[in-house]
C-alpha cells in the first residue's frame, strides 16, 4: 500500500509539473505607458494571458535600446526559462536572430522584420492599410493641402506608412502635399513636440506621426484649442482622450488575437506557425472612433473603402504609384507585391523633402 501511494505520489507530481505555467517573454522599445505601439503590445500580452490562464505566465522588459542592450534582454529572458520571446521592434531583428541561433529549444518571434529560422518565426500588421484611411480623411478635410508626418526611422515600415497616407489623401485631394519631419527616435517627447510644431508653421494643418509617445497628438490638441485651425490621427491606439477636439480617427493595432493564437498553437504542439502579415480583413488592423468634425458624407466615403480593403477590392498601393522622381513602380491595373513593400525605400509623388541616407 505504502509503495501504491509513492507511485501515485510520483505520478502526481509528473502530472504537476507537465501542467507548470509555460513563461512567456516580451521585449519592448518604449515604456508601456497609456497609448501607442508599446502599449497596444501589452493589451495584446494581457488578452493572450487572460483567454489561456493557468497555462502562461508574462515576463515584460520594457524600454529596451535596440543594439547590444536588446541581446543582452533577449539572452537574459531566453536564460530564465522563457518557452517563447516576442521581441516587438525592428531594431531588434538581429539581436533576435543571434540569439535563437544559440536556444534551439525556445520560439522567438519578431514584429515587423524579415528574418525568420525554423524556431524564429516574423509577424506585422498592414499598418499601412490604416494610413491611406486616414489620409481619405485629411484629404476631404484639409483647408492648405498640407499635410505632416512626424517619423521615427526611414525604414520600409515607416516608409510605407508615409506612402500610403500619401496615396489616401491625394486619391481625394491631387494637390496634397505631405511633409516629413524624423526625430530618428521611436520614443522622444521633445523631438516629437518639436517636429510638430515644425510641420504645423510650415502650412501643415493634418498631422500624423509614426513614433510611440502621446505627445504629437496633445501638442495638436494645445494648437488646436489656440485656433490654429490644425487636426491630427494617432498612430497604434487611439489617443483622442489626448486630443479630444483636435484627432479626427487614428490607426488602431490590435494583437491580441495574434499573441493568443500563436501561443495556443505552440502550446498544442503545433510549431510557430508561419510568418504573420494581418490587416483590416483579419482585424489586426482598425481604425479609430470617427471625431464628431469629420462629416458623415466623409464618414460614409471612409467605411465604403475600408469595405472595399477588407474585401480585396482596394489597395493602398494600387497602381498607378508613382514615385516621387516621377517613375513609375507600379502600373495601372497592378498591386504592389509584399517583397516590393518590405523593401519600399522612396517617397511617391506628393510627398515633399528627401529620403534621409544612412
Amino acid at each position: 500500500m505504502a509503495m501504491r501511494n509513492i507511485a501515485l505520489m510520483i505520478v502526481s507530481g509528473s502530472l504537476l509539473l507537465a501542467q507548470a505555467p509555460v513563461k512567456v517573454g516580451f521585449v519592448y522599445v518604449s515604456p508601456i505607458g497609456d497609448a501607442g505601439y508599446t502599449y497596444q503590445h501589452d493589451l495584446g500580452r494581457k488578452a493572450m494571458e487572460a483567454a489561456l490562464k493557468g497555462k502562461v505566465t508574462t515576463q515584460v522588459v520594457e524600454n529596451v535600446e535596440e543594439g547590444a542592450d536588446a541581446e543582452r534582454v533577449i539572452r537574459s529572458l531566453a536564460t530564465d526559462g522563457c518557452k517563447m520571446i516576442f521581441t516587438t521592434s525592428f531594431g531588434y531583428m538581429n539581436p533576435t536572430a543571434k540569439v535563437a541561433a544559440t536556444f534551439p529549444n525556445v520560439d522567438f518571434f519578431h514584429a515587423t522584420g524579415y528574418k525568420s529560422s525554423k524556431n524564429m518565426a516574423t509577424y506585422n500588421g498592414r499598418f499601412y492599410e490604416g494610413r491611406y484611411l486616414n489620409g481619405i480623411i485629411a484629404g476631404k478635410m484639409t483647408k492648405t493641402h498640407i499635410a505632416g508626418f512626424v517619423g521615427a526611422f526611414p525604414i520600409p515600415e515607416v516608409m510605407m506608412a508615409i506612402d500610403a497616407f500619401t496615396q489616401g489623401m491625394r486619391s481625394v485631394d491631387p494637390k496634397a502635399e505631405v511633409h516629413v519631419v524624423w526625430v530618428n527616435s521611436w520614443f522622444d517627447p521633445g523631438k516629437e513636440r518639436e517636429a510638430t510644431n515644425s510641420l504645423i508653421s510650415q502650412g501643415a494643418d493634418m498631422i500624423t506621426q509614426h513614433t510611440d509617445s502621446t505627445v504629437v497628438v496633445s501638442t495638436v490638441e494645445e494648437q488646436h484649442k489656440a485656433g490654429k485651425g490644425v487636426y491630427c490621427f494617432s498612430y497604434n491606439s487611439d489617443m483622442s482622450k489626448y486630443a479630444p477636439t483636435s484627432q479626427l480617427s487614428g490607426d488602431i493595432t490590435d494583437w491580441s488575437g495574434y499573441y493568443t493564437r500563436t501561443v495556443q498553437n505552440v502550446l498544442a504542439g503545433k510549431g510557430i506557425g508561419p510568418n504573420v502579415w494581418d490587416g483590416l480583413k483579419e482585424g489586426m488592423i482598425k481604425i479609430a472612433p470617427f471625431n464628431a468634425a469629420v462629416p458623415k458624407p466623409v464618414r460614409t466615403y471612409v467605411d465604403k473603402v475600408m469595405a472595399e480593403m477588407k474585401a480585396g477590392k482596394v489597395n493602398a498601393f494600387q497602381g498607378p504609384v508613382v514615385a516621387q522622381d516621377g517613375t513609375v513602380k507600379v502600373p495601372a491595373g497592378k498591386v504592389m507585391s509584399d517583397n516590393d513593400l518590405g523593401s519600399l525605400n522612396y517617397y511617391v509623388q506628393g510627398v515633399v523633402g528627401n529620403v534621409p541616407k544612412g
